[in-house]
C-alpha cells in the first residue's frame, strides 16, 4: 500500500507541483478559497486513483491505451492516446523547463545548462529501464513531505500567521479549480496507475494505496498553499514560488529544496519519458530503436522548455485540465456502471 501511495504521489508531483507554480495556478491564487479547493481535491484523488487502478485490474490492462480504448471505445480512444501522447510530450517540455528556471533563480543564470544536464541523466535512466523509479519514489516522496512541513512550520513560526487572505482572483469560476486540477493530473498519471492496476490482483492494496496518495498529495497541498499564501505577493510573478520563499531561509535550506525538487522533477521525467517511448515503439513508423527515439524526444521537448516555465504552466495546464475532464468524467461513469454489476 505505502509503494503504491508514494509511486502515486511521486507521479502527481512534477515540476509544476513541486515548484509551486500549478499550486499557486489552481489553488493559491483564489485566497479564502483555497482550503476549499484542496478539500475538494483530495476527495478527488483518492477515488479517481482507486477507480483508475480498480478498473485497470478489472481488464487486466498493462498500458493506458487498453484503458482509453475500454473507456471510449477505439475510434475515440485512439483520438484520446493521441492527445494523451500530445501531453506527455508537452509536459516533459515543461519540466525540463522547470529544471533550467530553478537552476537560473538559484544561481542567477544556467538556465540552459540545467535544461541539458537534466536531459543527458534522463536518457541514460530511461535507456535502461524504469524500474528503478518505482524504488526512488519510496525515498523521495517522504522526504519531499518532510521537507515541506518544516518550510511550512518554519513560516508559521517566522511570521506567526495563520492566513486566511482576501482572493487574489476574483473569477467566479473558482469552484472549477479542483475539478480541473484533478483531471489534469489524473489524465497524466493513468501512464502509472494503470499498469499498476493491472498488475497488482490484491483490491486493498489498490484501495489503501489510494487513500495514502490522496491523503499524502493533501498534506502537501495543504502545507505548500498555506507557505504561498503568506508570502502571495513576493511569489506571484517567480518562476519557482517555492525556492523564493525559502531563499530567505538561508543557503542550506536552499540548497536541499534545490536538491529534493530535482529529484521529484527527474523521477516524474523519467516515467513519462519511459512511457511515451514504449509508445511509439509500438508503431514501426517510428523505428524500434528505443535510444533514437528517447533522443528524438528529448530534442522535442528541449524545444518546448524554451518557451519559459511559468508561462507554459500559466497556459498549457488549464487548457489541459479541460481536455482531461472528459476523461476524469468517463472514470466516474464507468466505475459507476462496475458498481453495478458487482451488485447485480
Amino acid at each position: 500500500m505505502i509503494q503504491v501511495g508514494f509511486t502515486y504521489i511521486g507521479t502527481i508531483v512534477g515540476a509544476g507541483f513541486a515548484s509551486g507554480q500549478e499550486i499557486f495556478q489552481f489553488i493559491t491564487r483564489f485566497g479564502s478559497k483555497s482550503t476549499i479547493i484542496i478539500a475538494i481535491s483530495i476527495f478527488l484523488f483518492t477515488l479517481a486513483g482507486a477507480k483508475v487502478m480498480l478498473l485497470a485490474q478489472k481488464i487486466e490492462a498493462s498500458s493506458y491505451h487498453q484503458f482509453n480504448h475500454y473507456m471510449f471505445g477505439e475510434r475515440i480512444g485512439n483520438w484520446v492516446n493521441g492527445f494523451m501522447l500530445v501531453t506527455l510530450i508537452c509536459i516533459t517540455g515543461v519540466m525540463l523547463a522547470g529544471t533550467g528556471a530553478l537552476f537560473e533563480q538559484q544561481f542567477g543564470r544556467f538556465y540552459q545548462i540545467g535544461i541539458l544536464v537534466t536531459a543527458m541523466f534522463v536518457y541514460i535512466v530511461t535507456s535502461r529501464g524504469i524500474g528503478a523509479v518505482m524504488t526512488v519514489n519510496s525515498f523521495v516522496v517522504p522526504l519531499m513531505i518532510s521537507f515541506t512541513g518544516l518550510i511550512g512550520a518554519h513560516t508559521f513560526l517566522a511570521e506567526n500567521y495563520f492566513s486566511d487572505s482576501p482572493t487574489v482572483s476574483t473569477t467566479p469560476l473558482w469552484i472549477l479549480s479542483p475539478f480541473l486540477y484533478v483531471a489534469f493530473n489524473i489524465s497524466l498519471a493513468l501512464v502509472v496507475l494503470v499498469p499498476i492496476g493491472g498488475e497488482i490482483r490484491d483490491r486493498n492494496v489498490l484501495i489503501g494505496g489510494s487513500i495514502i496518495g490522496g491523503a499524502g498529495l493533501g498534506l502537501l497541498l495543504l502545507l505548500s498553499n498555506y507557505t504561498l499564501l503568506v508570502h502571495s505577493e513576493e511569489v506571484s510573478g517567480a518562476e519557482v514560488p517555492m525556492a523564493m520563499v525559502v531563499s530567505s531561509f538561508g543557503p542550506l535550506m536552499q540548497w536541499m529544496f534545490s536538491a529534493i525538487i530535482l529529484a521529484e522533477i527527474f523521477t516524474t521525467l523519467v516515467g513519462n519519458v519511459f512511457g511515451v517511448t514504449r509508445q511509439l515503439q509500438v508503431h514501426s513508423a517510428f523505428g524500434k530503436d528505443r535510444r533514437f527515439i528517447i533522443i528524438g524526444l528529448l530534442a522535442i521537448c528541449y524545444v518546448i522548455s524554451q518557451f519559459g516555465f511559468s508561462s507554459l504552466v500559466h497556459r498549457l495546464y488549464p487548457l489541459f485540465g479541460y481536455i482531461g475532464a472528459g476523461t476524469l468524467l468517463m472514470i466516474f461513469i464507468m466505475g459507476k456502471n462496475n458498481k453495478k454489476t458487482r451488485d447485480a
